[in-house]
């Protein structure tokens, strides 16, 4: 049975004094893994994948330990469970991952490389060298397929592109240039759908502007060109809990505060599908029906997409 460390507070790593503190921990039980597959598209992360007829975790660095993997194994062989553990080790992922093979190691430093782990990188390629003596394979070829790995790609493939490391170039020659300041269109509190009351006055007979929690960061006019004058709802199908909440709660609004329309802002990444997902089970449930508006908007502010479904 493997065992993997979550990395909740892999920012401790370098912490020389090694404090042990609670984590979540992914336990494969290869026994029972038949290498169906059925548990990869449900790790938002992309940290799963099959490599020589079993699910491997090729990078513990990415598990964000929340488990919604778990319910698609149909042989159970997938749990999670709390317990003492170190921070993550790089070095100690490599003791642990050389005797799964070549392709397993591989699927790792490609993962890490996908999500400009350039540090945990390095500290995987010096441990293969300083033991390549022990590892039964070509190291060269690993390592050449790895440097060449995403090259000739728009995404390197594998990761999420939600979690990948992104830098973002700005134009900063008016970077000390005065700016007036920009008024909020802010018209309500609370924003966050749970805490949101459906009979809130705020609501009743508006336009909705459903936003994943990324988008307001990213867009430098979300407030001057797309809030303005609408009422707001911040999720993150991710992260947040209880999306069935959601969705009642989003049904609620179109039949009892009755809301003129839905616009739905959600970055690229994979992930943020689920919001639109939301909505589109809401409108099933209700007995109205409004005009719904998507929108996807890029890591750096644009909008990529935005027409009504």
């Amino acid at each position: 049975m493997l065992q993997f460390i979550s990395p909740s507070f892999f920012n401790f790593a370098s912490n020389p004094n090694r404090i042990k503190m609670k984590r979540d921990i992914l336990k494969i039980d290869e026994d029972l893994c038949n290498g169906c597959g059925q548990c990869v598209p449900n790790c938002h992360e992309g940290a799963l994948q099959v490599i020589d007829g079993k699910v491997r975790l090729v990078s513990e660095l990415m598990c964000d330990g929340l488990g919604a993997c778990i319910g698609h194994c149909p042989e159970g062989a997938i749990t999670i469970e709390t317990r003492e553990a170190e921070p993550y080790d790089e070095v100690k992922v490599m003791e642990q991952m050389v005797s799964k093979g070549k392709n397993t190691i591989m699927a790792h430093l490609k993962h890490l490389k996908d999500h400009g782990e350039t540090g945990f990188l390095q500290d995987g390629v010096s441990f293969l060298k300083s033991h390549k003596d022990r590892l039964g394979f070509d190291l060269p070829e690993v390592l050449h397929e790895v440097h060449n790995h995403g090259l000739h790609q728009g995404h390197s493939g594998g990761g999420c592109p939600g979690s990948k490391a992104v830098v973002i170039g700005r134009n900063i020659e008016n970077d000390g240039a005065a700016a007036a300041d920009q008024p909020s269109e802010l018209r309500q509190w609370p924003v966050q759908m749970h805490l949101l009351n459906p009979n809130a006055p705020y609501l009743r007979g508006s336009d909705l502007l459903l936003a994943a929690d990324c988008v307001a960061f990213a867009m430098g006019n979300f407030h001057s060109k797309y809030l303005k004058g609408k009422s707001l709802a911040i999720a993150c199908p991710k992260l947040d809990h209880g999306s069935d909440i959601y969705i009642e709660k989003l049904a609620a609004m179109i039949d009892v505060a009755k809301i003129n329309t839905i616009t739905v802002m959600m970055m690229e990444v994979p992930c943020c599908g689920g919001l639109l997902q939301m909505v589109m089970q809401a409108l099933s449930k209700a007995s109205r029906r409004v005009p719904v508006k998507q929108m996807i908007i890029s890591l750096s502010g644009e909008v990529l997409k935005e027409d009504w479904i």
